[in-house]
């Protein structure tokens, strides 16, 4: 599971897919020609005379049409004492507009028989709607009349604040959730990508209407917006509706700047009523767009990113010390981490956390080099991913959007496939030595388990830490 963005439905959700496939952005390719999936693709882009950035692509074959409002604002923008700010504008906006209450907007769509939603990411706030061709104009529509024209009623404010509140009480009833949120609180514990994303109750409780509309004036602006869509479409007419949608909307916005995130290593012990001790592990990883994310992407998928990867071949089927255990990439704006979890029982823990450090530097020191076998099949199941989620339009709009975001450009998919292809042992060397080698010393457990001190300990796990150092 990919680094999660919480929807307005109060449940998790990612964009389009986990971080190792929305990463290599789509399979397509511009101008009409067929990608390696097979389907054909027209992308194009458009920057209005407001400074939004239209981006489609077209696919000839299918009814629906996926559409989102990427906004380049949100957790970023707050101030520590504003936490859950961002997520709960998202909330606000399908409360009432000023021409439609909440029913009527649930009621559109429902007509319509598609999906509308939305989602608060770290790096950015996302609209979106997936509809039948034929009411493509209405999702548009409406999505402009949600970003331009809510209205935000006071009582319903009050409401979603109280949903909020048992989306987070929700949280921390699963330890498995819990124990990621203390990993990144920990490892960016003054920076707004180690807060979470819904705030805590003690922040969201204060929050006021005066607040949720100084924030979106201030940010939901041109030059912070990407309209994508990816369908039964074509991009001059998509354009025009655009135009006419948001011609009214000005200004520009600046992010806001956070300064560099500083990492902090350690342990974080957190004891809960639970029968098996879950554990988060994570190390330092490449932001989104840096130059070697595709080798880190395939170490991760042979460390632990399938049932036939290292660490759930050895730990799992060789010795059944874990009913799961997984490795994941999370990359945003400015940093990233290598986020490896599981659970077991409170006696194994130790091991396991000492089988997985040996599992993760033998990999990236490569003193367990990955074979060519292990290098082959994790580059197939990357691609292969991107096949299939290449023929679901919601995801290609949310890879569209996210392409913009993070690079600014379209990636084909010649460029995509020819890097992937490109890593080899001799770069994952060069990454270690420039890289990796250094991130490893900057590990970070987090675990939420019964207090067992005759099994683990703050002192026992950073004792097993600097083992490795």
């Amino acid at each position: 599971m990919s680094d999660t963005e919480v929807n307005n439905k109060g449940k998790q959700k990612t964009m389009g897919q986990p971080a190792n496939v929305t990463e290599f952005e789509s399979l397509k390719t511009d101008n009409g020609n067929t990608d390696t999936s097979g389907h054909e693709n027209r992308y194009q882009k458009t920057v209005l005379e407001n400074g939004i950035r239209v981006v489609t692509a077209s696919m000839p074959g299918v009814r629906s049409v996926s559409m989102g409002v990427l906004i380049n604002a949100g957790p970023r923008d707050e101030s520590p004492e504003e936490c859950g700010l961002a997520h709960l504008i998202e909330h606000a906006m399908f409360q009432s507009t000023s021409s439609k209450n909440a029913t009527q907007i649930a009621s559109i769509m429902d007509t319509a028989g598609g999906q509308m939603g939305a989602f608060t990411a770290r790096d950015y706030t996302c609209y979106t709607a997936t509809v039948l061709d034929d009411y493509r104009t209405y999702a548009l529509e409406l999505l402009s009349d949600l970003l331009l024209n809510s209205i935000y009623p006071e009582e319903n404010m009050e409401r979603e604040k109280g949903v909020i509140m048992r989306e987070i009480d929700a949280s921390n009833d699963l330890p498995s959730k819990k124990v990621h949120s203390i990993l990144k609180e920990s490892i960016w514990a003054d920076h707004a990508l180690g807060r979470p994303i819904f705030g805590w109750p003690e922040t969201v409780k204060p929050l006021t209407r005066e607040d949720v509309i100084y924030f979106v004036h201030k940010h939901y602006l041109p030059n912070r917006m990407i309209v994508s869509a990816a369908g039964n479409l074509e991009h001059s007419d998509f354009v025009a509706q655009v135009r006419d949608f948001f011609w009214s909307l000005m200004g520009e916005s600046i992010p806001t700047d956070n300064g560099p995130p500083s990492y902090t290593a350690g342990v974080t012990i957190e004891h809960a009523s639970v029968s098996q001790a879950y554990f988060s592990l994570g190390i330092r990883a490449f932001p989104y767009a840096h130059p070697d994310r595709y080798g880190f992407h395939l170490l991760n998928a042979i460390l632990g990113g399938g049932i036939s990867s290292r660490l759930y071949r050895r730990m799992r089927e060789e010795r059944g010390l874990v009913y799961e255990i997984s490795s994941q990439y999370h990359a945003y704006e400015d940093d990233g981490v290598l986020v490896i979890e599981g659970s077991t029982k409170p006696e194994y823990l130790m091991q396991v956390l000492g089988l997985t450090l040996v599992e993760l530097w033998r990999l990236i020191t490569l003193d367990e080099p990955a074979d060519e076998e292990e290098l082959w099949k994790a580059k197939m199941q990357i691609r292969g991913q991107h096949i299939i989620s290449g023929e679901i339009t919601s995801t290609r709009m949310s890879q569209l959007a996210t392409q913009e975001q993070y690079f600014g450009r379209y990636i084909p998919a010649e460029e995509i496939i020819g890097e992937i292809d490109a890593v080899d042992n001799r770069m994952l060397e060069r990454m270690a030595r420039e890289s990796l080698i250094k991130f490893l010393k900057q590990t970070a457990i987090a675990i939420v388990g019964p207090k067992a001190p005759e099994y683990y300990s703050v002192s026992s796990i950073e004792d097993l830490l600097k083992s490795f150092q």
